[in-house]
């Protein structure tokens, strides 16, 4: 290594191998048997630093730059504990660099690439891995909860591109659009064109940039399986077991005397091939195995002097060797009521008798060790407000017991109040209505009871004879039969028939329609406003919301425009023009509705409008 260079290891870019080197100015990855450089990076342009997220079965590394967000992807190609070794000393000594570079370029204008928080590191071993500086966002800068429809718009102070919106808003939008080709074509098609804006576009689509942005957030969770590797067999009569760096990774988290043993003998005395080989066809690892059958192959299984000395004496006692570290909650606790039933009368059955398949409870309590752990991973260890049960003390410090089982998840959903309807002449409706029901009750009084009776105890007098002399016309079955076969062929043509138009003309058609759509959605938004609308902080005036349907309704009043234009074209190539017009009949009445509204709408007073929000 040259006296220059401060760390070295085996890495690949873009799945091609090479050596990855930092030097005391740059940054640099040579591909494998050439002697240039094919990536060079000065220290002063490195901007943030990412890692692989946890149990990812690569060890990488991603630098970002002040210049290019997108950076540069290294992966370690050595075995996983000495990738993660590399990884960790490139780590440290690239957080340095960039906590520098960072520091010199708080005093101008911030950067932009250093606004994107990075993923959370891999841990390498059990012990967890501190994340690093570059993995923290900039100082400053809060990141915004996920939990609530507002987090859709960070706090950054970092301004973006247009409208105050800031990268992470624009990043998180540009990847609903990217998910959503057809929203993404409307975007195009409206909001690049200048006929509404970004704010009207995405008004009343919040939900899909929070379920954006809790995907994102999502962090992947342990794997709910055993650790137990399944020997595979090969040619030979032999057995083998394929090793992967995921695999490792799970057995030192799932049993860290197998991590112990692998830091004591790894390099010395054992090589990491023999450490694996020996470990295979220890008594150890046949311990470790989910199955009652193991404790009986460790019978056959010779001596290892290495691996034989981290046995642990098997957990068959009555009372497990690892003890809870909590109390158990009455609710759940199976012994709380054992001291009230004395044992009398005949013997418990053999499934009841603790203890008395010894062989069974390492398996029993390793699984739930196993079901515990997977339990704090989820939830954490600390109290979660909504899904863990909820203990509360009161002031002789006596446990509310029916707080613990009050789960929030059981009651009902509250339904959100409603936007009040606004009619005309509602006096007038109700007075008719309850004059109609007059009328129906007038009616059934008229009715004579006894005659009713009378008439259909008459009709069904001797039904079954008549029911048993009842023929059915044998053409009219078969009319009907006929009927319903012509009925599903013409469904099943209309599917298995091929679009006669044209692709251009039915393009322009969807596109059409697509666009009417959305000026109708903010058409009636303006209207009658959303709910969430009304109980913001800062509603929108009348005078706004009469703006926009003003603006929208203009832009309804050409769609007569554009589909007689879309007939004319249709005319031109061949096509019958009365298709066009019966497809988009629906979409003309519903502008037609919205238009006639609009013109007969009367203009509302800014009181009114506060007295009915």
């Amino acid at each position: 290594m040259p006296p220059s260079t401060v760390c070295a290891a085996k890495a690949s870019y873009k799945k091609t191998p090479g050596l990855l080197e930092l030097s005391e100015t740059y940054l640099q990855w040579t591909q494998h048997d050439k002697k240039a450089p094919s990536v060079r990076i000065p220290q002063i342009e490195l901007a943030s630093l990412f890692c692989s997220k946890e149990g990812s079965p690569q060890v990488r590394l991603k630098v970002g730059l002040f210049k290019d967000s997108g950076g540069h992807n290294f992966t370690f190609t050595a075995a996983q504990p000495v990738a993660l070794s590399e990884r960790e000393t490139f780590k440290r000594e690239l957080t340095n660099i960039i906590s520098r570079n960072r520091g010199s370029a708080d005093a101008p204008t911030p950067k932009p690439g250093i606004a994107s928080a990075p993923p959370t590191p891999v841990n390498g071993h059990p012990p967890p891995v501190r994340p690093s500086a570059s993995a923290t966002p900039a100082p400053g800068r809060v990141p915004p909860p996920l939990s609530r429809a507002t987090s859709v718009v960070s706090n950054g102070t970092t301004p973006g591109p247009s409208n105050g919106l800031t990268a992470d808003d624009i990043k998180l939008r540009k990847k609903v659009l990217v998910a959503n080709p057809e929203l993404a074509a409307l975007h195009r098609e409206l909001v690049m064109s200048g006929q509404i804006t970004e704010s009207e576009f995405w008004d009343g689509r919040e939900h899909l940039l929070v379920a954006q942005s809790a995907a994102d957030s999502q962090k992947r969770g342990r794997p709910g399986t055993l650790v137990d590797p399944r020997p595979q067999a090969v040619e030979g009569g032999d057995v083998k077991i394929v090793i992967t760096p995921q695999l490792v990774h799970d057995i030192f988290e799932e049993f860290p005397v197998v991590a112990k043993a692998y830091n004591e003998n790894v390099p010395k005395p054992l090589n990491e091939s023999d450490f694996w080989r020996r470990y295979f066809q220890s008594k150890l690892f046949h311990a470790h195995r989910a199955s009652i059958r193991s404790s009986a192959t460790q019978n056959v299984v010779k001596d290892d002097p290495i691996f034989d000395k981290y046995l642990e004496k098997e957990d068959n006692d009555l009372e497990p060797r690892r003890q809870r570290d909590e109390d158990v909650e009455m609710f759940i606790d199976l012994g709380a009521t054992q001291e009230d039933h004395d044992a009398t009368g005949n013997e418990k059955d053999i499934t009841m008798q603790a203890g008395k398949q010894k062989g069974v409870l390492p398996l029993i309590r390793k699984f739930n060790e196993h079901s515990e752990r997977l339990l704090k991973s989820a939830i954490g260890d600390g109290q979660g407000a909504a899904k863990r049960r909820r203990i509360d003390d009161d002031a002789s410090h006596m446990r509310d017991y029916y707080a613990q089982i009050d789960l929030e998840d059981l009651h009902d959903s509250r339904d959100a109040a409603g936007i009040i309807l606004e009619m005309q002449d509602r006096q007038r409706y109700f007075e008719g209505g309850m004059k109609s029901t007059a009328s129906e009750d007038a009616s059934k009084h008229k009715l004579d009871i006894r005659a009713v009776l009378r008439e259909a105890k008459d009709n069904l007098h001797e039904w079954a004879e008549n029911l048993s002399q009842l023929q059915l016309d044998k053409k009219a079955g078969d009319a009907s039969v006929v009927a319903m076969t012509h009925s599903v062929q013409a469904r099943l043509t209309t599917k298995t028939r091929k679009n006669d138009i044209p692709e251009g003309l039915l393009r322009q058609m969807t596109t059409c329609q697509t666009a009417a759509n959305e000026f109708l959605r903010q058409f009636w938004s303006a209207i009658y406003p959303p709910l969430s609308d009304l109980q913001s902080a800062n509603p929108p005036t009348s005078a706004q919301k009469a703006a926009k349907a003003a603006k929208m309704a203009g832009y309804l009043a050409k769609t007569h425009e554009k589909v007689d234009a879309l007939v004319r074209a249709a005319h031109a190539e061949g096509v019958d023009p009365s298709r066009v017009q019966a497809a988009m009949k629906p979409l003309m009445d519903a502008v037609e509705k919205a238009l006639a509204l609009h013109r007969t709408r009367k203009p509302v007073s800014v009181k009114t409008a506060q007295g009915l929000c």
